[in-house]
């Protein structure tokens, strides 16, 4: 798989050398000195782009994958009070890719699922009050 790296601080070091240990290529690594790397031909051909910076270029750096027309994968956390709507609606209704979490942790993964069966559990009991 071909991967553009946005972000290359200690997340997105880490992503590249699992992804290299991997057998996948990176095509482009792109980093606050280097934003005009969002119009080459290496960030175009990527099959994903992987963003891990901060809330205030998070949003930025979307709508510039999105004009290049290359999937993204985010973990960027503290945009979406501002423009989650607007990021969900070229989603769902303008044919872009973003999948999006805040938080990539095995361990906060099957802690909410957990939760979630839990809260499911113990909605049989009505004499108990979940706080």
């Amino acid at each position: 798989m071909k991967i553009a790296l946005i972000g290359y601080g200690k997340m997105g070091k880490e992503i590249e050398k699992v992804a290299v240990a991997r057998g996948h290529e990176i095509v482009s690594i792109i980093d606050v000195d280097n934003q005009d790397d969002f119009n080459s031909e290496a960030f175009k051909s990527a099959d994903v782009a992987i963003e891990f910076t901060n809330p205030m270029v998070a949003y930025d750096n979307y709508m510039k994958t999105f004009a290049a027309g290359v999937k993204l994968v985010s973990g960027s956390t503290g945009w979406m009070d501002k423009h989650g709507d607007e990021v969900k609606e070229l989603c769902t209704k303008g044919g872009k890719t973003l999948f999006w979490s805040s938080n990539f942790s095995l361990g906060v993964a099957i802690f909410s699922a957990v939760n979630k069966y839990l809260a499911k559990i113990m909605n049989n009991f009505p004499a108990y009050e979940v706080l």
